[in-house]
């Protein structure tokens, strides 16, 4: 049962009466350093109420946690900032008790406020304090349901100069693509039910145990840890778009030159590939599938990081179902043992809202967000084709020398990079995707015959 349909009258009612200022702010010229920026919990109530819900500048979704003490919220605002104010702005399930904690990694905790008498509604607390993580620590419920907060801002000044849009390490779109607001809309109920907004990418291992990662080191052959490449046949270190145009694919779609890469998989020091064609999908990651469009040519980034912590791996935006084998599901490391004759599956989500100026930024992350609650942020407002692996390893028993290349299961992370023909891509994403339809590779929907393929029997554009 959803706390917010439960509690909406009292919520609107706490939030227009009952707004507490804890203490009035000096510092209303300090800059908003949370808006956007990377968010974690102690646990979500369901999918509808993530970290990231906090921190989007909107107060029409929200972080709720299980209803349980105690819980947390922590926001990384990227460098270590001097922080003068925090504001909570909760719905009507509030901490009665809570503490404002600053950390400089996220391990080691300094309380800057803290509370035991607190009356949910807005908050403005002055605080005096430093760190690059800031956190709301509750330990008492204000009510027997969990903790909920709208808005988690935190204000203050940082040492770091805001990124550039341009210069080193940025690849500009051309065209950009400006003008869009992000869509709200919900498509018309459709019977049968849409269900599914999807197609597949089934494609096969192309290079292997190669030591090269165009997106992260381009031009330095070797530079990296050893990675796994499907899709492009040619990918290495001095991939551009044109030779991935250029170049053929281990892909069931002739026009799907993507280059695709992961971190190789080991079995102590003996590598283990995917066998046969592997599945990535591209859905829909937004509620208006209609407005989704195709990915540009040459966009590329970066989907989870090597230097994850098993949290951040299992809290990372958007759905990550994790390791599987056997009975086994949702395990945020590579279990300790698979039932014999299983394999090792992972899944794991990327972002689906562009920001319509950038193919790549320095960090291969930027220019890509992931959506709230089913809405692309308005700095990010393309909705694209949101690319989700599923890998399927053949090892299985005793897995205590199984890792990647990158380090535990919780460094997995994938490269994407696009070469697909600009036709054939529009083509897949209109018909199964804007189209509400559950695509194979050639565009159709079994469950919906009479709806047709976008593809040939030979994956082909008619």
């Amino acid at each position: 049962m959803h706390l917010k349909k439960l509690l909406a009258p009292l919520a609107a009612l706490a939030l227009v009466s009952a707004t507490l200022t804890v203490t009035q702010s000096a510092y209303a010229a300090d800059t908003l350093l949370s808006q956007g920026k990377p968010a974690l919990a102690s646990s979500t109530e369901n999918g509808e109420s993530p970290a990231i819900a906090a921190v989007d500048g909107r107060s029409d979704t929200r972080w709720g946690s299980l209803w349980a003490d105690p819980q947390w919220l922590r926001v990384d605002l990227g460098a270590t900032a001097t922080i003068t104010q925090v504001k909570l702005q909760w719905e009507a399930a509030y901490a009665k008790s809570y503490q404002i904690q600053t950390s400089p990694d996220g391990n080691t905790w300094t309380t800057v406020y803290s509370t035991t008498t607190g009356a949910g509604g807005n908050q403005t607390l002055s605080v005096n304090g430093s760190g690059r993580y800031v956190r709301m620590y509750g330990t008492q419920r204000g009510t027997g349901y969990g903790y909920s907060l709208y808005e988690f801002q935190v204000y203050g000044t940082s040492s770091v100069t805001p990124p550039a849009s341009d210069g080193p390490g940025y690849v500009m779109a051309n065209p950009p693509v400006t003008g869009v607001v992000p869509s709200t809309k919900v498509p018309p109920a459709q019977n049968p039910p849409v269900t599914h907004r999807e197609f597949q990418a089934n494609c096969s291992v192309s290079r292997t145990n190669l030591n090269d990662d165009p997106i992260v080191f381009p031009g330095l052959p070797g530079a990296s840890h050893s990675h796994t490449f499907m899709g492009n046949r040619t990918t290495n270190a001095n991939t551009t778009l044109a030779s991935l145009q250029a170049g053929t694919t281990s892909c069931i779609t002739p026009g799907d030159r993507t280059g695709y890469w992961m971190p190789t998989l080991l079995n102590g020091d003996t590598a283990v590939q995917p066998d046969g064609p592997q599945v990535i999908y591209y859905k829909s990651g937004v509620i208006d599938y209609t407005s989704v469009r195709p990915f540009p040519p040459g966009l590329r980034y970066v989907v989870g990081s090597p230097t994850s912590t098993l949290d951040e791996f299992r809290n990372h935006p958007g759905a990550v179902e994790g390791f599987e084998c056997g009975d086994l599901t949702r395990q945020w490391d590579i279990p300790a043992n698979c039932v014999a004759g299983s394999q090792l599956n992972v899944r794991f989500q990327a972002p689906s809202c562009w920001d319509g100026l950038h193919l790549d930024t320095p960090d291969h992350k930027s220019h890509m967000a992931y959506p709230i609650v089913g809405v692309c942020p308005a700095s990010h407002p393309v909705a694209v084709p949101m690319i989700e692996f599923k890998m399927a390893w053949p090892v299985s028993g005793n897995m205590a020398n199984v890792h990647f290349s990158s380090g535990r299961g919780y460094s997995f992370h994938y490269d994407v990079y696009n070469a697909w023909d600009p036709a054939v891509l529009a083509a897949l994403t209109t018909h199964c995707i804007n189209g509400g339809l559950q695509c194979n590779p050639r565009g159709f929907d079994q469950y919906k015959p009479d709806r047709g393929a976008a593809l040939n029997e030979n994956y082909e554009l008619p």
